[in-house]
């Protein structure tokens, strides 16, 4: 099937200044992207006054905690996780799972997003929700070892590797998910990223989202979180992906250069938390890779990748006093390029260009908020927000259009989560 996007302005994502043209879709793919195409297709896009770009991907999440979205504010992040959280999380069902990841992904379409890194419980029925609903996924099974399971965690683990990888269409990727330095000992750390590096399967872990934890690898092996994992041979090892990364020191970030993989900056839920704010732009300028995503909706409570874009570009240029760090198109490439980098899809996803996949979304620009349209990524990145979405395309295949998700049965889906998350959260 042939899609063709006729008269957007296009924001490729590369080098290119924005221009007005044409994106045509073969099947799964950009065929082509000109000033003006004249070619047959099967269904016609008419997108003036809209502006094309590629699907934002959120580099970090937890789908299934959109049911405990506003459940547990104004908490700090370890009475927020064990009071919260925790109990919260033991009665959820794998139905519920598969209903909450659900809910986030219709939220995501509905903002741009068209590609995400998941780390939870329970994968296959989020795979299986991934599947059904036609967005691109980097799916983890999340593997703490504080408590002997007998090897349940990692054997599910592996099953979601061995069946999930490459399905979809391709559209499912996977990863090992070692938790964290405080949840990791160093053995079956090490054994992990032996495992990463003998299979070539990416490792995702959280790192450094706390001043505690700090503390606690500080006081059980005398080292920070990040040179615990360095010494661990992780970086050198493993194409990694690394969320949060808010409290590293001058020596942390050089151990970080030349990493394989990156950084998910995760700014609202750090604000939200008051966890600080991420060294972004010390990473960057060492060549490490950042991009950007918004945890779980369990503490960043929205979805929204274009509030993420903000925060990350002001927080940056709040914390230095200097407004020229992290302008808009360096903002907006980590919510694209930066993140698909992160999740080892950059040769399919992230940029407009002829070959790659078509994740492609279409923002309205014809409303006021949004005119009038003198620097184009400068209104993406600091005027944007979540309802300006008219059109989410991935893999060639419209999941949205016209604010109207085509995928997704959302009366269903809103019955659905609510008797669930009314029933898990009751008298916690």
């Amino acid at each position: 099937m042939k899609t063709l996007i006729k008269g957007t302005t296009i924001l490729t994502m590369r080098h290119e200044e924005p221009f007005t043209g044409d994106i045509l879709i073969d099947g799964d793919r950009i065929a082509d992207i000109q000033s003006f195409l004249s070619t047959e297709a099967d269904e016609i896009i008419h997108a003036g006054g809209m502006a094309a770009m590629p699907g934002l991907i959120n580099a970090h999440q937890h789908t299934p905690m959109s049911l405990l979205r506003g459940f547990s504010d104004d908490l700090k992040l370890m009475d927020w996780l064990n009071r919260k959280m925790l109990p919260a999380e033991d009665r959820m069902t794998p139905e519920d799972i598969y209903w909450g990841a659900k809910l986030a992904m219709a939220e995501m379409i509905r903002s741009g997003t068209t590609a995400f890194a998941d780390m939870y419980i329970h994968m296959n029925e989020i795979a299986a929700a991934v599947e059904e609903v036609g967005m691109r996924a980097s799916l983890t099974r999340g593997l703490t070892f504080l408590e002997n399971d007998e090897g349940r965690r990692m054997a599910e683990a592996l099953d979601l590797i061995r069946h999930w990888s490459g399905k979809a269409d391709g559209r499912i990727t996977t990863m090992l998910g070692p938790h964290s330095p405080y949840t990791v000992p160093p053995q079956p750390f090490r054994e992990l990223i032996e495992l990463a590096e003998q299979e070539n399967i990416p490792l995702h872990t959280h790192l450094a989202e706390t001043k505690e934890e700090v503390i606690t690898i500080r006081e059980k092996y005398n080292q920070t979180p990040t040179e615990y994992l360095y010494h661990l041979g992780l970086f050198e090892k493993a194409h990694v992906l690394l969320a949060h990364s808010v409290h590293l020191n001058r020596r942390d970030i050089g151990y970080l250069k030349g990493m394989r993989g990156g950084v998910s900056h995760n700014p609202v839920s750090n604000l939200k938390l008051g966890c600080g704010i991420a060294p972004v732009q010390d990473m960057a300028e060492q060549g490490i890779t950042i991009g950007l995503g918004t945890d779980g909706a369990g503490s960043a409570t929205t979805l929204d990748m274009f509030e993420e874009i903000r925060a990350a570009t002001w927080l940056q240029k709040l914390d230095y006093g200097d407004p020229t760090k992290l302008p808009a198109m360096d903002a907006l490439r980590m919510a694209t390029a930066g993140s698909a980098e992160l999740l080892h899809i950059a040769h399919e996803v992230g940029t407009l260009e002829i070959g790659k996949k078509a994740d492609i979304i279409l923002i309205d620009l014809r409303k006021p908020h949004l005119q009038p349209v003198h620097n184009l990524p400068s209104l993406l990145a600091y005027c944007a927000n979540s309802a300006d979405v008219d059109t989410t395309i991935v893999n060639g295949k419209v999941l949205m259009q016209g604010r109207q998700l085509l995928t997704i049965d959302e009366d269903e889906l809103l019955e659905q989560v609510s008797l669930r998350a009314k029933r898990i959260v009751r008298d916690i």
